[in-house]
């Protein structure tokens, strides 16, 4: 029997990221359990699939940062949790609290890292007529998007591709990465 280990997801958005990895937990050889979901926006359409699947989340809109790390370190070490999965979570945590989980944060980025940290990824890649684009998982450190490279997948830009369009390749893809990198980092220990 696989030992899975306690997952926090952080989102921001729709959470169709978070959604799939909690399809993926639910499955029978997943190294992970998912149990506590963070968002930074009360208005995430992901509530309802969480209240559904009943998984405990808090809301934390992170005006006061500080204070917000302070009580999601509170829960986060009252439940043991073991990893945290960035999916789509558009704050950027604070040096101290990625210290405090360090090596066990990872995060799913729209692009092929190093090219295109940060926002807008689609859109740049475009515009710089780029042959691929891609996503890519990766360790968390202080340095925006900058972390340890788990693994990346490239996904080709044709002509045609707007920043909607290749937004929806990308994201098709990114939900077959995430389960993949986290097989292979959790097979190891």
């Amino acid at each position: 029997m696989v030992l899975k280990k306690r997952t926090a997801i952080f989102i921001s958005g729709n959470g169709s990221n978070m959604k799939n990895l909690v399809k993926f937990s639910k499955k029978k050889n997943a190294p992970i359990k998912v149990d506590f979901v963070i968002s930074s926006n009360k208005k995430s359409k992901s509530i309802q699939f969480l209240k559904k699947n009943k998984i405990y989340y808090k809301i934390f809109d992170f005006k006061r940062k500080n204070k917000d790390e302070k009580k999601i370190f509170e829960i986060l070490k009252k439940r043991e949790t073991q990893l945290i999965c960035l999916a789509g979570f558009m704050k950027i945590l604070s040096e101290s609290f990625i210290k405090r989980f360090k090596g066990k944060i990872l995060n799913i980025h729209p692009s092929l890292l190093p090219k295109y940290k940060g926002l807008n990824t689609h859109e740049r890649a475009i515009f710089n007529k780029e042959k691929f684009s891609g996503c890519t998982v990766h360790f968390v450190n202080s340095k925006l998007d900058s972390g340890k490279i788990i693994i990346q997948k490239r996904v080709k830009i044709n002509k045609k591709d707007d920043p909607k369009s290749l937004s929806k390749k990308i994201l098709k893809q990114e939900h077959l990465l995430y389960p993949k990198a986290l097989k292979k980092i959790l097979s190891r220990t």
